[in-house]
């Protein structure tokens, strides 16, 4: 009896302290997913806070708009050229290593930004900032690690909310800053921030080595080849996708004397992603494994993060431009005015964005998706048609944020889970890589439209936006939400069943 007694205690102490562990494990989680999230959040505070002064940075260094929107473009081609880079280096040196360096040259660009006087350096600037965003392949990859696969859909839900809840935060202080302070207060006032925030991942955020092959002489030899960065491979990567950027930009002014550098910058980048691709077949460990682009899933959740990109950023510099054109073109109204108008579209993404993540951990990802991709179908239609008052826009953007929020979760969701875990850092980077690749040509289509189709107001100098122009940007949204649906039954039909896709 005393022997069964004993026996019974040393089970039930061994049972004590596994389950101790494992709660002292889960804890340890959800303070690096609050630690992590608060990282995107900053990031994006920065990004919405900026994104009504363009008309402001406009007027100041005397540029028109199509050169004003670079401040975004600038910032996005980089991020979206060191998003697979960092996620290679993570996957090699370890995430935290990384990512620690490449928020210190995030808020060395902030605080730079602070400090311009020009255009050229305010695009300097903006380019080093662009470095410290492709942090966010590295956080998720660090989630991966941290998270059972079960509660892994939660981890990015609520790591992506935090994506609105700073755009909220930047478009409720923001523009009260610039209209009163200046656009220059918003680096200021992030900078310690960032600080602040890579203070705490210094401290709080384990290191995890990265996972090392056996010992034996040719894995050895092998390891060493894989630590090599494709530094060509990036080269040629940021050619392609800046000339591509620059020749949109160059059709921007819808002169016929620049058709000849149209065409230059178009074939530039067409031979430079030739070029590229030769590098990648031939690398053994390459920048971008193009095995991954044709995965049967994983390609679908490329397309899906990008056609989401552009459509947002497509949507966000077009209302500033409506709210602030004044009437009857536009609405007429200051940098206060256009944050209220995309305010509710902030929050409704916050809300969505936080329990998408436990719709898709309760039903799967597709059902959701196909939901959330009819919801911006008919908020872009809508907003299409009926984009007259600032009320409309507002109800419109708010019926876009709930499919948004759903079809974006989902894309990184499948894309996070699908991935081979010791490359997660590669593959996410491809997919935040495309992600931002479209969130820089969205501004950059919205530009075509508004500098090809100018209009006058009476006596008040200079040309602005034509209704035509605004009518043609929110039918391409339209057309791009019809792309993303049709994408997304491609998913459904290849995806084997409708729980999160494990390795």
């Amino acid at each position: 009896m005393t022997e069964g007694l004993k026996k019974l205690n040393s089970f039930m102490v061994i049972k004590s302290v596994q389950l101790l562990r494992t709660n002292n494990k889960t804890s340890s989680s959800w303070l690096i997913l609050g630690i992590l999230s608060s990282t995107l959040l900053a990031v994006m505070f920065s990004e919405t806070m900026l994104l009504p002064a363009i008309p402001e940075i406009m007027k100041d260094f005397n540029i028109p708009y199509n050169t004003a929107i670079w401040v975004f473009s600038a910032y996005l081609i980089v991020a979206a050229v060191m998003t697979p880079i960092s996620g290679k280096l993570s996957d090699i040196y370890g995430k935290k290593k990384v990512l620690l360096t490449l928020l210190i040259l995030y808020t060395a660009g902030i605080i730079a930004g602070g400090f311009t006087t020009n255009i050229s350096a305010l695009l300097i600037s903006r380019i080093v900032q662009g470095v410290g965003l492709a942090a966010v392949p590295v956080a998720f990859s660090i989630l991966r690690d941290v998270f059972p696969v079960e509660k892994l859909s939660i981890a990015i839900g609520v790591f992506s909310s935090a994506y609105s809840a700073g755009s909220v935060l930047g478009l409720l202080f923001g523009a009260s800053i610039i209209q009163s302070i200046g656009w220059h207060a918003t680096f200021f006032l992030i900078a310690p921030v960032a600080a602040i925030v890579t203070t705490i991942i210094a401290i709080f955020v384990p290191s995890r080595k990265p996972q090392q092959q056996s010992r034996g002489s040719i894995e050895v030899l092998d390891k060493k080849k894989e630590n090599k960065v494709d530094i060509k491979g990036g080269i040629f990567l940021s050619i392609t996708i800046t000339t591509f950027l620059i020749g949109l930009t160059l059709l921007e002014t819808g002169s016929i004397s620049n058709s000849a550098l149209v065409l230059l910058s178009f074939g530039i980048s067409s031979l430079s992603l030739g070029i590229f691709i030769a590098i990648e077949k031939r690398n053994a460990f390459p920048l971008i494994d193009l095995t991954m682009i044709k995965h049967k899933i994983i390609l679908p959740s490329y397309i899906l993060l990008t056609l989401t990109g552009i459509t947002m950023f497509l949507i966000y510099p077009t209302i500033v431009q409506l709210v602030r054109t004044p009437q009857p073109l536009g609405f007429g109204g200051d940098a206060i005015d256009a944050g209220n108008v995309q305010l509710p579209f902030m929050i409704t993404f916050l809300i969505f964005a936080t329990i998408s993540s436990f719709i898709i951990n309760r039903f799967g990802n597709i059902k959701p998706a196909i939901i959330g991709g009819i919801f911006v179908i008919l908020g872009t239609s809508s907003l299409f048609i009926f984009h007259s008052t600032e009320v409309e826009v507002s109800a419109n953007l708010a019926l876009m944020a709930v499919g948004l929020s759903l079809t974006n979760i989902v894309g990184w969701n499948i894309l996070v889970s699908s991935s081979p875990k010791e490359y997660t850092g590669t593959s996410v980077g491809v997919g935040a890589l495309l992600f931002f690749l479209g969130m820089a040509i969205g501004p950059a289509l919205s530009g075509i439209y508004i500098q090809m189709n100018q209009s006058f107001i009476g006596s008040i100098d200079g040309s602005f936006p034509s209704k035509e122009s605004f009518n043609l940007i929110f039918l391409t949204a339209v057309i791009l939400s019809i792309g993303s649906m049709v994408n997304l039954f491609i998913l459904k039909k290849r995806l084997p069943h409708r729980k999160l896709i494990t390795n």
